[in-house]
């Protein structure tokens, strides 16, 4: 098999498909680690209005996946059907991002107006980045039909997206926080905010732009259906529903309904944990990128093993419950005085050490998980006739989303009224039973949706096997197919 036939993918075109998830991680990554604490902690926005305004935001992404899943399966121009979205998206999103770290002074002295103008901001930022996002992702999906290439494919996905991250990481908290803006207070300072936004920002331009534009020579043999209606609402709902009747991809999505709340939780508190429950200075928590580091890598390398000799199912419910249990365990070791000292580096030794598994874990499940859904949807092709990647992609994540954004909201509401925690809090100086019912919602409290994941993950069942034997299917219907259409059939 040479790197031109259809089920081999070529290491320049999985480097281009790979660098566009850098500039979407870019943006979560900023959304996700930054502008929860930013509203509430320096601009003093409610907790809870706070991850109301993020529960809209990411509501409404999500209600826009699916959409644009099937506007992008249906669209048809001589640049193919994801393409044309993904050369719009970059520069509106880094603009949106742009303005949602900057209100006006009007705005932050009312906090009616604040949160009007952090949910638009909100929604219009990850409206367009699902412009790109889910044309992405489907991409990636037609580049080869191969059980264990899509793997790999979905692996650079991962990969790059981790290193999107790694280096928002980096440049945050060792540069802006840890030495420009040190003596300032670090990431509880509003101006050291600024030179993060507009390096994000050409970072999203260079990435996603770089790869639309680079892997463009894909477009005339990305699979495409020879016969495509045009986009109506009709068509979208029937599409979700027809998605849905997929046993394997409602187990799939009912799995990750409850581990999104556990990452939610996770992705809102985690700066306040290394900040305030932990009490490490920002260079600390900068060095705390090395569990994923490894972590990351771990899963890239070990996850075409694993299913090769792992059913994806026990890869993904595995996975699952390690990313869950060891993302909580530190925590709650903690909670009982089973950690090192505050502050100390023999603590940011330990919190890596549990980080790795947590990380390697989150790493090959993510990729198995891409790679049952493009299993998934060659099942739905044998027994609809139809390809849908973008549907079945985009109702994956908007579950994702919604999921999430509750458990940004519960985050929020837990801040204002179970932990007590108030704005502009002052590291060092926050009472103990604070810091205790803060280390209870990012512990045991989170751990316990991922478990229930876990348990929901084992009713997916496409095997290697059974995979073939849809492949096998799949080729003899479209051998068979145009000597029906010769015979007038």
């Amino acid at each position: 098999m040479t790197a031109d036939e259809p089920n081999e993918v070529r290491i320049k075109t999985k480097l281009w498909f790979g660098l566009g998830a850098s500039g979407e991680s870019t943006t979560n990554w900023v959304f996700n680690v930054l502008a929860f604490i930013y509203y509430q902690q320096i601009l003093g926005l409610s907790g809870t209005l706070t991850g109301t305004a993020v529960l809209i935001g990411i509501f409404s992404d999500a209600i826009t996946d699916p959409l644009m899943g099937s506007i992008s399966d249906s669209f048809r121009s001589r640049f193919g059907r994801r393409h044309p979205f993904m050369f719009i998206a970059p520069i509106p999103l880094a603009a949106s991002v742009y303005l949602m770290f900057n209100p006006p002074g009007g705005v932050v002295d009312d906090q009616t107006l604040l949160f009007v103008w952090f949910m638009v901001f909100t929604v219009l930022m990850r409206s367009l980045l699902t412009l790109f996002a889910v044309p992405h992702l489907a991409m990636g999906a037609e580049l080869s039909t191969d059980y264990i290439e899509r793997s790999k494919v979905m692996s650079y996905n991962n990969l790059f997206a981790f290193y999107g991250g790694f280096l928002m990481h980096c440049f945050v908290w060792f540069l802006v926080f840890g030495y420009l803006f040190e003596d300032q207070g670090g990431q509880l300072h509003g101006p050291a905010y600024q030179p993060i936004i507009i390096f994000s920002c050409c970072l999203i331009i260079m990435t996603i732009f770089g790869c639309a534009w680079f892997t463009r020579d894909q477009i005339p043999r990305l699979m495409a259906p020879k016969n495509t209606s045009p986009f109506t609402a009709q068509k979208l709902f029937g599409d979700i529903w027809d998605a849905l009747k997929n046993r394997h991809y409602r187990f799939l999505l009912l799995g990750l309904f409850f581990l999104s709340m556990t990452i939610g939780t996770h992705e809102t508190l985690s700066i306040y944990m290394g900040t305030f429950f932990w009490q490490l200075s920002a260079y600390q928590i900068g060095w705390l990128v090395i569990s994923s580091v490894i972590g990351y890598h771990i899963g890239f390398a070990l996850t075409s093993v694993a299913h090769r000799h792992f059913d994806k199912r026990w890869t993904i419910v595995g996975s699952a419950a390690g990313l869950s249990v060891f993302w909580s365990t530190a925590v709650t070791l903690r909670l009982f005085d089973l950690a090192p000292e505050d502050s100390s580096w023999q603590l940011v030794a330990f919190i890596i050490s549990f980080g790795v598994f947590s990380s390697g874990f989150g790493s090959i499940l993510n990729i198995s998980v891409m790679s049952a859904l493009a299993d998934i949807a060659d099942e739905h092709e044998l027994n609809t006739g139809r390809r849908q990647e973008g549907i079945f992609y985009s109702a994956r994540t908007f579950f994702a989303k919604v999921t999430n954004g509750i458990g940004h909201l519960i985050a929020g509401i837990a801040l204002d009224y179970y932990v007590f925690l108030p704005s502009g809090a002052v590291p060092g100086q926050v009472p103990e039973d604070v810091l205790f019912r803060l280390g209870i919602v990012d512990g045991p409290f989170a751990m316990i949706f991922g478990l229930i994941a876990a348990v929901i993950y084992s009713g997916y069942r496409i095997d290697q096997k059974y995979h073939e034997q849809i492949k096998l299917k799949l080729s003899q219907a479209k051998d068979t197919a145009p000597i029906a259409e010769e015979k007038g059939m």
